[in-house]
């Protein structure tokens, strides 16, 4: 009866499982581990193999099967099946083992799309293998799970004394289409000195899961993973592979493989990794039904949202933080996934509770409000993802994450559901961390056999280790400050305080009159030791005070790095180096530098009119006029065009926006924040640079984010959003607009394909526009946005382009076509039959006009959850006049 009832309601449709197993479980007391969440998502294919067993048993919502009774195994050179000396009482496949001294293979025939691949181990000694002398490494497919992996120093170094020398990893691999078997090798790590090393393995899963639960869905744009330290997105392509390195119930009990969504996903207790004082926890239970409406009901069970962990009430809440350490490998970037659900009956409208999301102590949001992101409706399950690199480190560091109440919150608390944290691949393939360190020993009397000592951890190895340790810890501290000092010439480099001598390294020190280093005691001086009164912007670096110099006579923008912190300092040096040397009208000018008294500062001309963005949408000064904003374009282009072309080597932005557009008291534009600026290719063969993502969200180059390549027509792209945002007054990414309008270029493109471009253009600007006009702007943008970066025009041609546009606009006013409150949505014809977009290669020729620049002149939402970098210093955040 039962097994027919669990077939029946396999048969349906997700929905009717869930409705008829849950009368099921009411009716049969016989399946006290079924849970309605075990049916949500019922795999398409579902492999757990007991590796070196005759026999198959069902456990805990599995079907175990023996690899003697399959032809799983394609390569098994001399493989053994063996039980182990001492056997577990822990249930599971670890009964026996498959052993070998030479590599073997399992082949399984599957479908396209992503796996979970989970291996089961069981460290100890099984027959004549030694559990010492396991050494191996595990490859599936193009990517390597393990490299040189010590079963036994894993297991001594596992933290789980529920379940001693169980090893357990999982990983996700996708399965493009085409490649229909994945191959998993486990290959014996053998040297000459370690001549009986061998690989074994206890288990093997293989489950199917729905094709966007970890991986980025191309057509949801606004569930890409934030880059910590950054606004750019990490879409996790299917050609990467992921290890769980982390899967945590928050506040709540372990939950088994049965009681997931039906991939059989472990959740594990978060106590181990809780650091701070928290609220007991809190289970709402059935409080609220929970409408997955905002992700998808598999993502998480039921369970892990209706246990929640937060500070509790309390004065003291906004003098410490919820934080967890997670301990990682160095080297590794990460997918950090957090869950949250709102069921406390004392939290009933956005902006109750509200708090702020550390990551590596990076500010990640500020605004973190979750009936804010359900729209005020409870139990509503959301998650928000964050991508965040590991510096290699020889140590094992900790991954932070930090929960803060919010000054602003009506209820001065935090909370968190659940969290997942994957590896993500390097370039290479490889998911495979290093070996623990071997256990400290005391010391013994010498052993006479040395056949006695360990394959992979001897009292030589560990001598020989701790050699080299010794010499690379030297060498690292001697790095350290070569490193240091180097950072320190490249400051110096701007120090001269009047004299032009030389500096450390012999190199002559810049003009005085290119870069002046400011005391602290100026700095404080300028700003009214630093008065909240004279801050004019603010971002996740610090504040921008407008300060004044030469005995009050002249304003200048002063951008301060938050006291004490060490964050920035790269983007701090190359913000020097940068605009010490260059000069241009349309680029924002570098008046000095403070470096002393642990601080860093950056002082600037002041901008009397402030960024771009505060004259285009969520402001209050006054609109621009439509040729305003040509004129600012075409200084933009200039700028950048000089970047590109006037200078000794290429400089590259990438960061262009409208917020790192300034405007002087003339409304001329200039570029500003070079702090991600790179330079260009250098050699004659090379056509980018290889380079990670950094940048903004709405402006990123696709083929930059996606294949790494970094190159001047990246500027182009963002340039091109730009010229988007001038036109139609709105930012790149609306999260609340319709599907087809939430972001401004997907917008454009379908009104500029329809030949309705008019429909994107600000009300503001209604009237203003000539429609010839129009048609050639549209064109320019467009031609900037084109997804191969090579079939985009040049700065240089855009500021040609742009100059054609201006002079179209002025001929259309004097010959009085234009008429006064004209409304485009009249004209959707304006583009006409013939609406093409324009052939950069020849426009020069079809144009006939020079395209001479100004830098060939050889001049001398606002979003409550998409935040500013804390490290990031020269973004800034709602930039007012500078």
């Amino acid at each position: 009866m039962c097994a027919a009832s669990i077939a029946l309601a396999i048969s349906m449709d997700t929905n009717c499982i869930r409705i008829a197993l849950g009368t099921i479980l009411l009716i049969l007391p016989c399946l006290p581990f079924l849970s309605i969440a075990e049916v949500i998502y019922p795999p398409l294919e579902l492999f757990s193999i007991s590796c070196g067993s005759s026999t198959n048993f069902t456990l805990d919502g599995r079907n175990w099967i023996g690899d003697n009774n399959s032809k799983l195994l394609s390569e098994s050179q001399g493989s053994v099946a063996a039980p182990p000396n001492t056997p577990t009482t822990i249930q599971g496949p670890y009964t026996y083992a498959r052993l070998s001294h030479s590599k073997f293979t399992y082949s399984f025939s599957l479908k396209a799309g992503p796996k979970f691949v989970r291996l089961f181990f069981y460290s100890v000694s099984y027959q004549s293998f030694d559990r010492t002398k396991a050494c191996f490494s595990v490859t599936a497919g193009p990517y390597t799970l393990l490299r040189d992996f010590d079963a036994s120093l894993n297991a001594a170094a596992d933290d789980d004394p529920g379940q001693p020398d169980i090893l357990f990893r999982e990983y996700c691999i996708n399965l493009e289409d085409g490649h229909k078997q994945l191959n998993i090798t486990f290959i014996p790590s053998k040297t000459a000195q370690h001549p009986y090393s061998y690989a074994f393995i206890n288990g093997i899963e293989i489950v199917s899961m729905p094709p966007f639960l970890y991986y980025t869905n191309p057509h949801d744009y606004a569930r890409v993973p934030q880059i910590v330290g950054t606004l750019s997105q990490y879409h996790i392509e299917n050609s990467l592979a992921l290890e769980t390195i982390y899967r945590l119930n928050v506040a709540g009990n372990d939950i088994t493989a049965s009681r997931d969504t039906g991939m059989l996903r472990t959740w594990k207790v978060d106590d181990n990794y809780l650091t701070t004082q928290s609220a007991p926890s809190v289970d709402f239970g059935r409080i609220t039904k929970l409408s997955f409406n905002m992700t998808q009901n598999y993502t998480a069970p039921d369970e892990v949202y209706r246990t929640v962990r937060n500070m509790g009430m309390g004065s003291m809440n906004m003098r410490f933080n919820l934080t967890w350490q997670l301990p990682v490998d160095s080297g590794f970037t990460y997918l950090l996934r957090l869950h949250f659900c709102q069921l406390d009956p004392q939290v009933r409208l956005a902006g109750d509770l509200m708090f702020f999301i550390y990551i590596e102590d990076q500010l990640v949001t500020n605004w973190a409000d979750v009936l804010l992101w359900t729209y005020n409706q409870k139990g509503v399950p959301v998650v928000r993802d964050y991508v965040v690199s590991i510096p290699v480190n020889q140590k094992k560091p900790n991954l932070s994450l930090k929960l803060h109440p919010h000054p602003q919150s009506n209820i001065k608390d935090a909370q968190l559901n659940a969290l997942e944290l994957f590896k993500i691949n390097e370039s290479t393939g490889n998911l495979a961390g290093p070996n623990p360190d071997p256990p400290q020993q005391t010391p013994k009397a010498p052993v006479e056999n040395s056949k006695k000592k360990s394959s992979c951890t001897t009292r030589t190895l560990a001598a020989v280790a701790g050699a080299v340790s010794g010499v690379v810890w030297v060498s690292l501290v001697v790095a350290f400050f070569l490193i240091k000092r180097k950072k320190n010439v490249a400051i110096d480099k701007c120090s001269n305080q009047n004299d032009g001598s030389s500096h450390g390294d012999g190199s002559s020190s810049l003009p005085t009159n290119l870069c002046r280093h400011f005391s602290i005691e100026e700095i404080r001086a300028a700003t009214n030791n630093f008065d909240e009164l004279f801050i004019v912007g603010t971002g996740g670096f610090g504040n921008v005070y407008k300060g004044y110099i030469e005995d009050s006579s002249t304003p200048v923008a002063i951008k301060r790095l938050k006291p004490g912190s060490r964050q920035g300092v790269d983007e701090f040096v190359t913000e020097i180096e940068m605009l010490s040397q260059l000069r241009h009208l349309n680029l924002v000018s570098l008046l000095g530098y403070c470096y002393e008294s642990n601080e860093m500062i950056l002082v600037y001309e002041f901008m009397d009119h402030g960024a771009l963005r505060d004259h285009l949408y969520d402001t209050d000064n006054p609109s621009l006029s439509w040729k305003q904003r040509l004129h600012i374009c075409i200084g933009v282009a200039r700028g950048l065009n000089y970047l590109h072309t006037g200078v000794k080597h290429m400089i590259i932005h990438r960061d262009v926006k409208s917020t790192n557009i300034l405007l002087d008291a003339k409304w001329a534009a200039k570029v500003s924040d070079f702090g991600l600026s790179r330079i260009g290719p250098t050699g004659i063969s090379m056509t980018h640079v290889n380079t990670g993502v950094k940048g903004s969200i709405g402006y990123l180059d696709p083929e930059y984010y996606k294949r790494l390549r970094l190159t001047e027509k990246s500027d182009v792209y963002s340039f091109g959003v730009v010229l988007l945002e001038v036109l139609s007054g709105r930012q790149p990414l609306l999260h609340w607009e319709e599907k087809q309008r939430m972001s401004l270029v997907k917008w454009a493109k379908h009104c500029y394909e329809k030949g309705t471009l008019s429909r994107i253009v600000d009300a503001e600007l209604k009237g203003q526009i000539a429609p010839v006009c129009l048609r050639k702007f549209g064109d320019v943008a467009l031609s900037c946005l084109l997804e191969d970066g090579t079939q985009r025009p040049s700065m240089k041609d855009v500021v040609g382009m742009l100059e054609l546009v201006l002079q179209l606009q002025d001929s259309a006013a004097n010959d009085g076509v234009m008429e006064s409150g004209r409304d485009y949505e009249d004209s959707e014809d304006v583009f006409g039959s013939s609406h093409s977009s324009v052939h950069v290669s020849d426009y020069s020729k079809s144009t006939g006009l020079s395209t001479t620049s100004e830098g060939d002149r050889s001049y001398g939402s606002k979003e409550s959850f998409v935040l500013i970098s804390n490290d990031v210093f020269s973004e800034i955040k709602d930039p007012k006049g500078r």
